[in-house]
């Protein structure tokens, strides 16, 4: 049965990174097919509330759902299933640099579950048309401008249709007409019916691409959804 519930609650959690709490007490819920910036300054506690989404980090307190699962509650051996239904895309790619663009797709979608090489084959191509890499399957990531290995980062968060993506600053290493075009895609991707919780530090994204925006700030969230507040280009962060 499909289900209205929001893809993304956090009620009355507190965000650690190591023993230190980082936001505290923080309330907030995603809906579905919803695009929403995440931003604040470094340190301010976006890292790790992203990593604590998809279950990277644990914890302590408060409640939190992703996708149908309970985060705090989650054992170690349903975060393979939760990471099916997210997509994660870094900053910095992560993608191995002695596998061919193909081959980095595919030991994805084994280490998923995917078992039939006809529906790994029809659907790696699917994912590469759909960020507009058509012809790269064979080449090896260093042979790729930085734009194309995030388009390819993205095809891989793609892979298994999540229901939201968290991008942890995917334009950061960018030229801004990359960025742009990068930009473009996720929101391509949006309109198709994907959530996207996105963290920048692109002040410039944000005027161009309106959305709404959760602030990290003083150990608090503000929403633009629910609180009045200016982004400031001299905001630093």
């Amino acid at each position: 049965m499909f289900s209205t519930d929001p893809v993304v609650r956090v009620q009355e959690a507190t965000i650690f990174q190591d023993h230190n709490s980082v936001l505290e007490n923080i309330s907030f819920e995603i809906e579905k097919g919803e695009f929403v910036f995440l931003v604040g300054r470094t340190g301010s506690g976006k890292s790790s509330l992203l990593k604590t989404l998809y279950a990277d980090l644990p914890l302590r307190l408060g409640d939190i759902n992703v996708a149908g699962y309970n985060i705090r509650e989650i054992k170690s051996k349903e975060v393979p299933l939760l990471r099916r239904k997210v997509g994660i895309i870094f900053q910095d790619f992560q993608l191995f640099p002695d596998r061919t663009v193909g081959e980095n797709l595919t030991f994805v979608m084994k280490a998923t579950n995917w078992k039939d090489n006809a529906k790994i084959k029809a659907r790696l191509a699917d994912v590469l048309m759909q960020v507009g890499l058509g012809s790269v399957e064979k080449k090896m990531p260093h042979q790729l401008s930085g734009g194309e290995q995030q388009r390819v980062v993205i095809a891989r968060a793609l892979i298994n249709e999540p229901a939201i993506l968290f991008a942890d600053e995917p334009t950061g290493n960018l030229d801004p007409e990359v960025a742009s075009g990068i930009m473009k895609l996720f929101q391509q991707i949006n309109k198709s019916g994907t959530a996207v919780l996105m963290a920048t530090h692109s002040y410039g994204l944000i005027k161009r691409f309106p959305a709404r925006v959760i602030k990290c700030e003083e150990g608090k969230i503000l929403d633009s959804k629910i609180d009045k507040f200016e982004l400031n280009k001299e905001d630093n962060w």
